[in-house]
């Protein structure tokens, strides 16, 4: 296993997410949690530069990202390094989220982590994955979920380690018609390449056994049907965040054979508190 890469200097505080330590940043940055001395740093620097540009790339030492809102970050392997080279200079509350979900999941690719296009929310000790498509709805389930008071481990990017599920920063971004509907989160203007209204999240486990799967998908009515055989795998496959070969293509087999459901509700508001009860209810909170 790879939880143990990497080793804090006794009796210092690590701040972090995505299973990563994070150093230069704040030293009590807002939107993260006080993470274990086991987790590996990852240190960040930013850059001003307004024509940053060139194509993406990923090998085994370094990697390039290109964002759509403009800019790229380099990274490298060892030591774990990840430079921002944007327009202007990242706050550290957008640099968090959504500009460093794409650079941990390559790290964590380096370290034979996986991730995944997924949030996850905490039931019964565990950890469970909340997957779904573009405006599938998973960012305003999980707020629904916040808002009655149930744990939000991460919102966009979940990586795992085994069969470990790490939080990320404590935060939602939601769409304009989600925050007015749920009459919560604060308007950021453009973040990124969208429109962004921030709903703030308690302290969370940094990390949590992974229980299972969940994917939404819309229906007629709200129901849950469990997901059998090879379909698990397919889903979990289409899902990944990085688009590359698995670093550990057996860890893909055993994340697959986790309890795995599709939770399926009507494509409209009225739904939505049935849907989160019966997530809940499907997942035996």
């Amino acid at each position: 296993m790879s939880r143990r890469v990497g080793q804090d200097a006794p009796g210092r505080v690590s701040f972090g997410a995505y299973g990563f330590a994070l150093r230069g940043l704040g030293r009590s940055p807002r939107g993260l949690l006080k993470v274990p001395q086991s987790w590996p740093e990852l240190r960040v620097s930013r850059r001003t530069d307004p024509v940053a540009d060139g194509a993406q790339m990923l090998s085994d030492d370094r990697a390039r990202l290109v964002f759509e809102a403009g800019g790229v970050v380099d990274l490298q392997r060892e030591p774990a390094r990840a430079v921002f080279r944007t327009p202007r200079r990242l706050a550290d509350e957008e640099l968090l989220h959504p500009f460093l979900g794409g650079p941990a999941a390559v790290v964590a690719r380096w370290l034979g982590r996986e991730s995944f296009h997924a949030g996850a929310f905490v039931s019964g000790g565990a950890a469970w994955g909340l997957v779904g498509e573009r405006e599938s709805g998973k960012s305003s389930a999980l707020a629904q979920l916040a808002l009655e008071g149930y744990e939000v481990l991460v919102d966009d990017v979940l990586v795992v380690d085994e069969t470990i599920a790490f939080a990320g920063p404590r935060s939602i971004d939601l769409r304009g018609e989600s925050a007015e509907r749920l009459g919560a989160g604060e308007a950021l203007g453009v973040v990124g390449a969208r429109e962004r209204w921030r709903l703030r999240l308690g302290p969370a486990p940094a990390e949590l056994p992974l229980g299972g799967w969940v994917y939404l998908a819309w229906g007629d009515r709200t129901e849950a049907r469990p997901l059998r055989g090879a379909q698990r795998l397919q889903e979990l496959g289409r899902h990944r965040a990085l688009r590359v070969p698995p670093a550990r293509p057996e860890l893909l087999l055993e994340l697959a054979a986790l309890p795995t459901w599709e939770l399926r509700r009507p494509r409209s508001w009225a739904s939505v508190g049935d849907a989160a009860r019966c997530l809940l209810e499907t997942v035996g909170a």
